[in-house]
């Protein structure tokens, strides 16, 4: 007996074929706004017949037939479309129309086509978070800290920059691999995040994405294995991974100090340890590799006591090296209040332009805590929950406030 859905579990089980289902209509249709619009109209077929019929025992093939099929009629009915380009759609055809590159995987195709050079930075990522990711527009505006209007106009204009540059839908041969590789990273790095702590008042974790993301790190390794940013990434995501069971409890943020690392996944901790090894013994550090030290050294402590905090600002010293920027000033901060106190790590942390992020206020709120100095600490708490959408981390602030006397 198949499952009869109601109308949130239809767009939950949607959300997460959606970026196998564009990739594929974008390969087989070589249009992005087609693609979107046929998926669109699969989703509503689904919501009408999901509800009674149950989710079929493979959606993803539902929804690629009946999206594809709905392309079709649609293209059928654009009269302005000319002879040549009516009959090329029509023909139905898994093999791809020109070379795809090295990989055979949709996504990863539509990745690199989304993070090609000719559009923004800003662009290909949050052209890929909607396109692969199946973010909202709200969900990437929240996460750009901008206007919804602002990001739809964006991501308009990237699609038809795609459009209006005719560019290729492929993987780039091997020796042009390196110079697109910072692109792809970030917006692999932005997808996980977003699964590993959403910033919509939805799910406050999407499996779905950290998971995608993964997938595609594991394949961009495969492809380049000597590429340490790519392994430095992999092991990062992998580290991080490795402790999801453990970070929300009872609907709750459990801060890392405070998590069960029986629950950790003791199999990816090893792989992001290797990783991280890997990555030692190639010895050209980067940004993803340091962040994955950082992360091997939390994973192999015992205890968090037994926390290696001195090797931690070390590290974050190197990479503030290579990315000054006041996240990662953030973060050192959090490492400097183990080892120096939280009078020092606050005296960092109230210099950095950092007002409009939820975590710098969080941080500041722990830190005053410590320091006893509580009306502040509320004030700096309250900041936090406002700031954030993402239910377990208001349920963690909003607890540690609540704790205050």
């Amino acid at each position: 007996m198949p499952d009869r859905p109601g109308t949130a579990a239809v767009e939950r089980v949607f959300r997460e074929e959606y970026g196998r289902l564009i990739a594929s209509l974008v390969r087989r249709f070589r249009d992005i706004e087609t693609a979107e619009e046929a998926a669109g109209e699969a989703l509503l077929v689904a919501l009408e017949k999901w509800p009674e019929s149950g989710v079929p025992p493979n959606p993803g093939a539902w929804l690629t037939t009946t999206a594809g099929n709905r392309a079709i009629d649609r293209i059928r009915r654009e009269k302005q479309r000319d002879a040549k380009q009516q009959a090329a759609f029509m023909q139905y055809d898994d093999t791809p129309h020109e070379p795809t590159g090295p990989v055979e995987d949709d996504r990863l195709r539509l990745l690199f086509t989304c993070c090609h050079p000719a559009l923004a930075p800003e662009a290909r990522i949050a052209l890929t978070l909607r396109l692969l990711g199946g973010l909202t527009v709200a969900e990437i505006a929240e996460a750009f800290l901008v206007p919804e209007t602002t990001m739809a106009q964006r991501i308009t204009r990237a699609k038809k920059k795609i459009a209006a540059a005719n560019v290729p839908y492929r993987v780039p041969e091997a020796a042009d691999l390196p110079q697109r590789l910072g692109g792809v990273l970030a917006v692999l790095f932005l997808i996980f995040n977003e699964g590993y702590l959403a910033t919509g008042d939805g799910e406050p974790v999407r499996v779905e994405l950290s998971d995608e993301a993964i997938r595609l790190a594991r394949i961009l390794h495969q492809l380049l294995p000597h590429e340490p940013e790519v392994t430095g990434l992999l092991a990062l995501m992998v580290l991080i991974e490795a402790r999801r069971r453990s970070r929300v409890r009872h609907g709750e943020l459990v801060s890392l100090p405070e998590q069960d690392r029986a629950g950790w996944d003791r199999t990816l901790v090893d792989e992001g340890l290797a990783l991280v090894r890997t990555c030692l013994a190639t010895n050209r550090p980067g940004r993803y590799q340091l962040l994955a030290a950082i992360n091997a050294v939390h994973c192999d402590a015992p205890t968090a006591r037994d926390t290696d905090w001195s090797q931690i600002v070390a590290l974050y010293d190197r990479l503030t090296r290579l990315d000054p920027s006041p996240i990662v000033a953030l973060n050192r901060a959090v490492a400097v209040a183990e080892l120096d106190g939280p009078e020092v790590a606050l005296s960092l942390v109230d210099r950095l332009p950092l007002t409009g992020y939820h975590a710098w206020h969080a941080t500041r709120a722990d830190l005053l805590r410590r320091l006893g100095r509580t009306a502040e600490a509320k004030a700096a708490y309250a900041s936090a929950i406002a700031a954030t959408q993402n239910s377990a981390e208001r349920a963690y602030l909003s607890r540690r406030c609540g704790e205050l006397v």
